[in-house]
């Protein structure tokens, strides 16, 4: 298993529950507006000044192919950093909301089903039991293919 940590940040899109490694988390943030750039993919809600950085925003519900996140009181922006090669990149994730830190030992993490899903099967970790809860834990390193990374560092390239 492929995570730096057994503590992990919740949060939510729709009604599911999400986990990510709590180091590959920056910061969250309040929803704010993001600035739409033009040519980019759907999922791409735009981006953002983030203290003198351009970050893009990516709508995660419409990367697993739900419908578009309507901001509401709770919605957030989670900074995750993703490695790739040599190379960092900081993208900002939409989220519903989020929930809080959790200690999830790794051998608590089953692998995901080979069917049913929505979320393509290398963007899992694994899946955890959490009281009435079932827990998706998320790859963040695979979350986006290596080309996305590069098309997101064109679109943020320039210093505010």
């Amino acid at each position: 298993m492929n995570v730096s940590s057994n503590q992990f940040l919740t949060f939510t899109l729709e009604r599911e529950l999400f986990a990510i490694d709590v180091f590959k988390v920056r910061e969250i943030l309040e929803y704010t507006q993001c600035t739409r750039v033009p040519n980019t993919s759907d999922y791409v809600r735009g981006v953002i000044n983030l203290r003198g950085n351009i970050v893009p925003v990516i709508d995660m519900k419409m990367k697993f192919g739900l419908p578009p996140t309507e901001v509401q009181i709770d919605t957030c922006i989670i900074i995750v950093e993703i490695e790739y090669g040599e190379d960092v990149a900081y993208i900002g994730a939409l989220a519903d909301s989020v929930r809080e830190v959790l200690e999830i030992e790794s051998d608590s993490i089953e692998p995901p089903p080979k069917m049913g899903t929505q979320v393509n099967g290398k963007m899992i970790l694994g899946m955890c039991k959490r009281e009435d809860d079932i827990i998706i834990v998320l790859n963040v390193n695979q979350l986006f293919s290596t080309k996305e990374i590069f098309d997101f560092e064109d679109l943020t390239s320039t210093k505010v």
